[in-house]
């Protein structure tokens, strides 16, 4: 690997754990969000599934943008505008304001994972493409885990002071240095400018359904959506140990925290198979069969802290090496000039609109069936239905050439 292909991954990587950990931040607190603002169980769920679909979309176009104007600009936008969006919450007091803010906030957090995995994919020595893609999604767990197990801790106590959530939102400013390392030391790619400079039209999501993509597209998508549809689900589970099995919520992100540092592991592993091992597309199915039985095992075996933490780890550990497969299989599907716009439709479309509604169809089954059910299915019924979509998706390389 060159010295610059080595930059443009660790800061990619580091750029990726911010953007999480700014996702996250809302997150950790929706049950103190739900008391504050006298929400139901459905009012928490439809708010967080109205704004993972307009960020979805915002997302989706941020990509479009991407392939007519440059990942490094785009991304640069985004890594300044989040933390701006962020803090703002932290003054809102009411629905709506509560609602624009987090829109608007996920939607330019979210656009920096399809853009930096692009971005370093397109950097990268092609032997090595999947195995840096991979690792780099380890930013999402590490995000949330800097956030759940070190930052959080320091600004705020949950349990002597839950009123005092708005705080922890001025984190998210931690991540505007980052920002400025991007600008210094990163460029635009050059397998994108010579796409760009080939170009006879600009790039729009309708490529996507033309020909030459359209079973891949859809069939992405919908494998993307399923899995994130059952993840969705596991945003709530701060709220659900707190909720339902009555834990502190200093214990509760705790274990949060640990799953997600263990997950990390998880998009290691998946990345040395899929890069040395085996073919991507055989990686999905299994592994969301493993995540089905560990998050079957959380929620209807495990009863102590411990071997609910334990299960929630091994969960995360194959669920995230099953997304950093996809990431890069998806990216690898389509050539550089729509690659940006294929993988915010395929990947990051499918992965907010999985997690608008999962955690909507959770919240509104928990009255009726219990957490253990809506979980079940919610969570462990869509992975395994969308572990099987994978396989139908050619083993195409694109990216090898460009």
């Amino acid at each position: 690997m060159g010295k610059y292909s080595t930059r443009a991954f660790f800061l990619g990587l580091l750029g990726l754990a911010f953007a999480n950990l700014d996702h996250s931040l809302f997150a950790l607190v929706l049950t103190q969000i739900k008391q504050d603002l006298g929400w139901s169980e459905a009012d928490r769920g439809l708010f967080l599934c109205v704004t993972f679909v307009i960020a979805g979309l915002v997302v989706t176009q941020i990509g479009v943008l991407a392939d007519r104007y440059g990942r490094k600009r785009m991304l640069l936008i985004s890594m300044l505008l989040t933390p701006l969006f962020v803090v703002a919450l932290a003054f809102s007091r009411s629905t709506p304001s509560m609602l624009l803010w987090r829109t608007l906030g996920f939607a330019t957090a979210g656009a920096q994972s399809p853009l930096t995995g692009t971005l370093v994919i397109e950097e990268s020595p092609p032997r090595y493409r999947g195995l840096l893609s991979g690792i780099l999604q380890i930013g999402y767990p590490l995000g949330w885990a800097l956030a759940a197990l070190l930052l959080v801790p320091l600004v705020w106590d949950g349990d002597a002071d839950p009123a005092g959530y708005r705080r922890i939102f001025f984190l998210s400013l931690l991540g505007l240095p980052v920002a400025w390392l991007f600008y210094r030391y990163l460029r635009e790619p050059p397998a994108w400018e010579q796409a760009r400079a080939a170009q006879t039209e600009m790039p729009s999501t309708r490529v996507l359904f033309t020909r030459p993509y359209r079973a891949r597209a859809l069939s992405l998508f919908a494998g993307q959506f399923l899995q994130v549809f059952a993840y969705g689900a596991t945003i709530l589970l701060v709220a659900y140990f707190q909720e339902s099995r009555g834990w502190t919520f200093d214990t509760a992100r705790t274990a949060v925290g640990w799953s997600y540092l263990v997950g990390s592991l998880g998009y290691v592993a998946a990345a040395v198979l899929g890069e040395f091992v085996l073919r991507r597309r055989a990686q999905p199915e299994p592994d969301h069969d493993h995540v089905a039985a560990a998050f079957a095992y959380a929620i209807w075996g495990a009863s102590t802290v411990r071997d609910t933490t334990l299960a929630f780890c091994a969960t995360t550990f194959f669920f995230y090496g099953a997304t950093a497969v996809i990431f890069t299989f998806t990216a690898e599907s389509f050539p550089a000039a729509v690659r940006a716009t294929a993988v915010s439709f395929s990947g990051s479309l499918g992965v907010n609109l999985g997690i608008a509604f999962g955690p909507l169809v959770t919240e509104l089954l928990v009255p009726q069936v219990g957490w253990a059910w809506a979980f079940t299915w919610a969570g462990i019924v869509p992975l395994i239905l969308g572990g099987f979509l994978y396989l139908a998706v050619p083993n195409t390389r694109w990216v090898a050439a460009t």
